[in-house]
């Protein structure tokens, strides 16, 4: 078969420039999602990428920004070729910038290979189901929303909540158990703050965590059309360490609002009609296009593991972003302003979460045969201690029964020592540990929602610990 050579096409036919999208006019033969290069009058260059075609015009987004880009002397050059990212194992431990250039001061990669960024689409039939257990560290995960290997589990937070402190500490305890390999994490951070960069950087140096971490960094002040290349070249450089070296990957994408807000901006300079509250009608899709890029492949070791961080705009768990987040993944971890007033650490509120996947990864020989009648009797206990909460605002505590009381004070304890454990890293064990000696507050009639024998095995009274 004759090979096609892929031949560039330049012009000088730039029509007008419109926020982070400039115009091109009569080009022919040009695909979508092509690579383009553009010369600036004083010889500097940028590069764009095709983003809409019609019969007399060919819009490109260009990724440093339109800044100086006239119609008259600024040349275009089409190269045939789509948008590609250099990988290689040795991207970990390394900082890049939003597109996979080198941002640490350190040379560029000598890449394995070269890839599309628009990833290679997963044949649904060879998908395996997400089975293994991650171990977090985190109670309020691993006990009550637990993420499973392959899983796509979202945390929605709100502004000034500590996703960020909850994020890194993720990054760095993330593991498989009985494997005895951890996760490498390919952290990706859109739109953040040069403090919050700084904060993922000295928390990452400080516990050695880098060294497994591929870091993209797009930052507040850098062009606002690089955010929506970024989630792409890290998720193509996550594939290649998952399926090609057989890793498992975690990938944390922080934070999705600025992505979306970076594809609002680019619809409206496009004058594309708008939905819900501005943000274009196809966010759905292209939302779809990089979670679904989370999953297991048959007969492949390696995984790819996603935790997308969003900021909830005035906590509303409605908002478009969330709300479309939430129809695609497969649960969600809420952050409340509330908890994180009562001094919870991390302020997960875990009643209104979630793992859809959860089942599938817990029970025996994965964490413990008790896993799931602990997890819905800590659910049931808290749910009627926080209902409690406010009966006692109308009608006093006077009003309450004993048992009542009981449970009230299982509340506050549940808040304290299970949700409540800072920089700590629990094993699954540590969690059950807590949960057990919760129940022990209890009426062991109370119990309604786990099994006599796991009561027998597992209560501390029963084992004589308490």
């Amino acid at each position: 078969m004759k090979a096609v050579s892929l031949v560039s096409k330049e012009c000088t036919t730039v029509s007008y420039v419109s926020g982070p999208l400039i115009f091109v006019q009569n080009v022919k033969g040009v695909s979508f999602g092509e690579i383009v290069s553009i010369i600036l009058p004083g010889g500097e260059q940028r590069t764009g990428q095709v983003l809409d075609i019609s019969d007399k015009l060919v819009v490109v987004q260009v990724f440093e920004g339109t800044s100086w880009v006239d119609n008259k002397d600024t040349r275009v050059i089409f190269t045939g070729e789509p948008a590609r990212i250099d990988v290689s194992k040795d991207m970990l431990g390394r900082v890049f910038n939003g597109v996979g250039k080198a941002r640490d001061g350190g040379p560029e990669i000598i890449p394995e290979d070269r890839l599309d960024i628009g990833g290679a689409a997963i044949n649904p039939f060879a998908r395996d189901k997400p089975s293994d257990f991650i171990q977090t560290g985190i109670s309020a995960i691993d006990g009550l929303n637990t993420l499973v290997r392959g899983q796509k589990l979202p945390i929605f937070t709100g502004s000034g909540l500590p996703a960020n402190k909850l994020a890194a500490q993720i990054a760095r305890q993330a593991k498989v158990l009985g494997e005895g390999e951890s996760f490498a994490v390919i952290f990706v951070a859109m739109g953040i703050t040069h403090k919050e960069a700084s904060y993922f950087m000295k928390d990452f140096e400080r516990t050695g965590a880098l060294e497994r971490v591929v870091f993209f960094m797009n930052l507040a002040d850098d062009p606002t059309i690089e955010r929506i290349a970024t989630p792409r070249c890290a998720l193509t450089a996550a594939e290649y360490l998952a399926f090609t070296h057989d890793l498992h990957v975690l990938v944390i994408l922080t934070d999705m609002i600025n992505y979306c807000e970076a594809l609002r901006e680019i619809s409206t300079a496009r004058e594309e009609v708008p939905g819900r509250r501005g943000y274009p009608g196809y966010m759905y899709t292209d939302l779809a296009s990089i979670y679904e890029r989370a999953g297991r492949i048959k007969g492949k070791k390696g995984s790819i593991t996603q935790i997308p961080i969003l900021t909830m705009p005035d906590d509303d768990i409605t908002h478009p972003v969330p709300d479309l987040t939430g129809y695609i993944t497969e649960g969600q971890i809420v952050l409340s302003r509330d908890m994180f007033r009562r001094g919870s650490d991390p302020p997960v509120d875990c009643l209104p979460c979630l793992s859809r996947l959860m089942n599938l990864g817990i029970g025996p020989g994965k964490t413990r045969e008790d896993h799931r009648n602990v997890a819905d009797q800590l659910y049931a206990s808290y749910a009627y201690g926080r209902d409690l909460r406010r009966l006692v605002a109308i009608v006093g505590e006077e009003a309450l029964t004993d048992l009542d009381r009981v449970y009230l004070k299982f509340a506050d304890d549940f808040e304290k020592r299970f949700i409540t454990q800072g920089d700590e890293n629990r094993s699954i064990e540590r969690t059950f540990d807590i949960a057990w000696d919760l129940f022990s507050q209890l009426p062991e009639e109370e119990l309604k929602r786990i099994k006599v024998e796991y009561i027998k095995k597992y209560h501390p009274f029963r084992r004589g610990v308490a």
